[in-house]
């Protein structure tokens, strides 16, 4: 159960009367409404509230459900002293050129929803005392109950605290105020309950913005225990609350740690993989050196065809470049040892030698999938579709966009590619999956991103001086093997 629901089983278990249990000694909801009615009478008679309309008998289907029998269902306007919202001349939008974030002995406090939300933390508004008439007429000095009436804001209820200072009620709220302190918290717990939340959006006026009236909370019927049993339920969820926030935040990390455990459970099994601790490993399979040498005859041997390019000898590789162990029948290598590599055609407009071609770029390239609807077209030469054209087996990589995405070209026709896309072909037979799984661990751990540590976006040498793990070639099946075994683990977790 989530927090929320979890708060509002509370405060619907409280305004059901199963909170506490009922004791005769404390009377009935009948005293207090009595009460009620006394102090009323005596607010009109001293013209502080005008006399109410009378309102309709309280039908048995308004009765959400059965109560205590000393409690009874009544109005809203039966039990509140004081029910008034914004009155003022002129628009909001005039008001609001009227306030200022200072505050000086002539100016009172604007009391907004985002005042309250904030606690009166941030940069209240103050508005002209001496421009408006509505200062008095809905002036506030805390304690009192406050209901925002529009749009997301239904449903949240504050209690006015008591600033020190002249403050007044801004537009799309309504104040009420109750005989006893102690009132205004139970209704605002029933207003946050399943059925005052329910209550205030179904009977919500308006058109585009959600908005409830302040005739229609007049109207609204809750429940009335017995003054004291309003005490003791505002005691026992005062006592609860804590313990659901406690809850709050624990299912908060919780939810955290189920959003972030699959992806941290796929970086294991990733950096296992290249690390030599997915599968065992077998000597009869022979080592990486071996298989290096033998990319590296399959590479003089394309030199010397004309295939590729005699390329500058890479650097040796540091210790300081190798980031964790390896076992020994496993070598440390260059991808640009392993791969030739062919960035694609940047567009020009004003390049139009040869003929069209479709061509795939950064949009197109998933990982492990690529989506080529609706493909674009440029020029390319012939000597261009042979050098930027794609085939099976290919390693893409992208360059901009979201760099390092990859996936394996695994259809038999073939499409062009514009630049900001890697092209990797390997010089002998290895395993690409592997590859393209070790690019997926890079990309997780952030190794191949702009913004992280390690290689700085993936420029052509950047993307050849990437330092990669190499297994014997039978182990690197294995390892794919694997690794396609578990990660549907992974992506079970996230649904």
């Amino acid at each position: 159960m989530t927090p929320a629901l979890l708060k509002e089983s509370l405060l619907q278990y409280a305004i059901k009367g199963k909170l506490v249990e009922q004791r005769p000694e404390e009377g009935t909801a009948e005293d207090l409404l009595q009460e009620i009615a006394k102090e009323k009478e005596k607010l009109i008679s001293d013209g502080k509230i005008p006399k109410e309309k009378r309102l309709a008998e309280i039908s048995e289907d308004e009765k959400e459900f059965d109560i205590p029998d000393s409690w009874r269902y009544v109005r809203v306007q039966d039990i509140a002293s004081y029910i008034t919202d914004y009155v003022a001349n002129g628009s909001f939008a005039t008001l609001k050129k009227h306030t200022t974030t200072y505050k000086t002995p002539n100016y009172a406090i604007f009391v907004r929803t985002m005042d309250l939300t904030a606690g009166f933390n941030g940069e209240c508004s103050y508005i002209d005392k001496a421009s408006y008439d509505f200062l008095e007429k809905s002036k506030l000095y805390g304690g009192e109950l406050i209901l925002p009436n529009i749009g997301g804001s239904i449903g949240k209820a504050f209690l006015m605290p008591d600033l020190g200072m002249p403050m007044s009620l801004a537009p799309n709220s309504i104040m009420l105020k109750f005989l006893h302190p102690v009132m205004n918290k139970f209704f605002s717990y029933i207003i946050q309950s399943t059925y005052g939340k329910k209550f205030l959006i179904d009977t919500k006026g308006g058109t585009a913005t959600p908005k409830f009236s302040k005739t229609e909370l007049r109207n609204m019927v809750v429940m009335l225990p017995p003054i004291r049993e309003i005490e003791r339920i505002v005691a026992k969820i005062e006592e609860l609350i804590p313990y659901v926030d406690r809850y709050a935040e624990a299912y908060e990390k919780l939810e955290q740690f189920n959003a972030k455990f699959p992806e941290d459970m796929k970086k294991s099994i990733l950096q296992y993989a290249i690390q030599g601790k997915l599968v065992e490993q077998r000597p009869e399979e022979g080592t990486a050196e071996e298989l290096y040498q033998q990319i590296q005859k399959e590479r003089q041997k394309l030199i010397k065809e004309g295939k590729i390019k005699k390329q500058k000898p890479l650097a040796e590789i540091t210790e300081d470049e190798i980031p964790f162990d390896i076992p020994d029948t496993w070598k440390w290598c260059y991808l640009g040892d392993v791969f030739s590599h062919t960035a694609g055609k940047a567009l020009n407009a004003k390049n139009t030698n040869g003929t069209k071609h479709k061509y795939i770029t950064t949009s197109n390239v998933y990982w492990d999938h690529f989506e080529l609807d609706h493909l674009k077209e440029m020029y390319y030469t012939e000597d261009e579709v042979d050098k930027y054209s794609v085939k099976y087996g290919d390693l893409l990589v992208l360059e901009g966009g979201d760099v390092g995405r990859s996936a394996i070209w695994n259809l038999q026709e073939s499409y062009c590619i514009q630049n900001h896309i890697h092209k990797l072909r390997p010089y002998a037979d290895v395993c690409i999956k592997y590859f393209y799984y070790a690019m997926m661990f890079l990309k997780l751990t952030g190794s191949i991103s702009g913004k992280g540590i390690g290689i700085k976006g993936l420029s052509a040498n950047a993307l050849h001086c990437i330092c990669i793990p190499l297994p014997p070639l039978a182990e690197q099946y294995r390892i794919v093997s694997k690794i396609e075994e578990l990660l549907p683990y992974c992506d079970r977790l996230v649904k």
